[in-house]
């Protein structure tokens, strides 16, 4: 069913709530009144699905927005509390038969959220630190990985775990330290440099976008990306100004800051003159194909934007439309057993950038490999960038159902195409396992460790 159009203005209230005011300039008044109240939504909506409240669903939220907006409520605690506890996976948009864009709003609310903030001092300290002084400079982020690869190498993470001294810290900070994965401070470019050569004629000149914490948490993703995708006919440049993508500013109510860092990207790569502008993380790439929206209203930006975000493809779907697959051989002998694989979607992937048959097809190409679906592998588990952070016990609750459809396929290997996924299902893995070995991948490594490069 095709988008309604709605013609009709903001009503002009004079709200004496300034979140209130907020909200009503900043809310896609016609998205609002789109929203037809069908409730295909629910059953797709992760919060709903574990409590049963009409407020925890992509309806409700949008009707507290309206009512608020509208001026029929105040915008108190529990209203904070509903905006706050959506994951903004969006898995409600692809069913919507009214193709409101879900994800847009409840990023405008959070804006307007953060016009009035109330976090506590430490969180405060906290945003700050890192939105502004270490997400957006890339030497500062270098300095991050260097500091966590002395604290993880030196012996300080023995001490700290076997002093006692993690108890410390809230549960749940415990649980995501034992699993983080080795920090760097080299990311891609001072491991490959700049610009890597195709294999063979090339295809298309694409530009890997590295992102900030993938290139210190996952630098070896990064790198097997770009020889990846020079394996499969495609010259590699990676601009060494780019930065952040903003995604998890526009996610936490900093949409000017997330701006910022639009124009900057955008500026970098537009100087590259490339097909294709190629991301592994499925979070960040829903941001960067959204860039023309996020700048919709800068005149001086709509043009450059809108070539940005027409570029943006995910490296699976690069590699199946557009790129020669290489030869994936299995690593074992001709006599072994096939090996059970299953994969679980990044939401932001699947609902945004709809590249959900991708990464399942270059997985049925890898020689002796047997591919088990997972029930429900496009539902959220819990990551949604720093939600499983911020919201702990939800995101907890919703891993742990997630598990069970996970120990259900009798995988060796649990695939994902999101840094924040991979983290997590390694969390769930080792909390809800179902105590076979079972080894937690970024599709991207997975296939790179099987090039058959006879």
């Amino acid at each position: 069913m095709a988008s309604k159009v709605n013609t009709g203005k903001k009503p002009q209230i004079n709200h004496t709530n300034p979140l209130a005011h907020a909200l009503l300039e900043k809310l896609d008044y016609d998205q609002l009144t789109n929203c037809m109240r069908c409730g295909f939504c629910l059953p797709a909506c992760p919060t709903f699905r574990e409590t049963g409240v009409e407020p925890e669903s992509p309806r409700g939220r949008i009707a507290l927005m309206k009512a608020v907006a509208d001026g029929l409520m105040e915008p108190d605690d529990m209203f904070r509390d509903q905006m706050n506890h959506c994951l903004g996976c969006r898995a409600c948009e692809p069913v919507c038969p009214a193709d409101v864009k879900y994800g847009q709003l409840i990023e405008q609310a959070r804006d307007a959220l953060e016009d009035h903030p109330v976090h506590s001092l430490p969180v405060k300290g906290m945003r700050k630190l890192f939105f502004k002084g270490v997400f957006p400079h890339r030497s500062r982020l270098k300095s991050l990985g260097r500091t966590m690869k002395f604290y993880q190498q030196s012996g300080l993470r023995r001490v700290a775990r076997g002093s006692g001294m993690m108890k410390l810290f809230p549960k749940h900070l415990q649980d995501m330290e034992r699993i983080l994965p080795d920090a760097t401070a080299q990311g891609v470019i001072e491991q490959l440099g700049t610009v890597y050569p195709a294999k063979g004629t090339p295809i298309a000149r694409v530009a890997l976008f590295r992102g900030c914490i993938m290139d210190v948490m996952f630098a070896g993703t990064n790198v097997n990306t770009v020889k990846l995708l020079a394996e499969a006919g495609f010259e590699v440049v990676i601009p060494p100004e780019q930065v952040c993508c903003g995604a998890l500013h526009a996610h936490s109510g900093e949409l000017d800051l997330a701006r910022d860092l639009a124009r900057i990207n955008v500026r970098v790569f537009k100087e590259m003159n490339v097909d294709y502008i190629v991301s592994n993380a499925g979070g960040c790439g829903a941001l960067l194909v959204e860039y023309d929206h996020l700048l919709h209203e800068d005149e001086a930006w709509k043009e450059q934007s809108a070539w940005f975000a027409s570029r943006v493809v995910d490296i699976s779907k690069l590699l199946v439309e557009h790129g020669r697959i290489p030869a994936f051989r299995d690593g074992a002998s001709s006599s072994s057993e096939p090996v059970v694989v299953t994969y679980q979607d990044s939401c932001h992937l699947r609902n945004v950038m709809r590249s959900g048959t991708e990464p399942r097809q270059l997985i049925s190409q890898v020689a002796n490999v047997t591919f088990q679906e997972m029930k429900e592998a496009d539902r959220c588990c819990g990551s949604a960038g720093i939600y499983n952070v911020t919201q702990p016990e939800m995101a907890s609750q919703i891993l742990e159902h997630k598990m069970e459809n996970v120990n259900a396929t009798g995988a060796r290997y649990l695939l994902t195409s999101n840094p924040g996924c991979l983290m997590q299902m390694k969390l769930g893995v080792e909390k809800h396992g179902c105590g076979e070995a079972m080894e937690v991948q970024h599709l991207v490594d997975f296939l790179y460790e099987r090039l058959n490069h006879s």
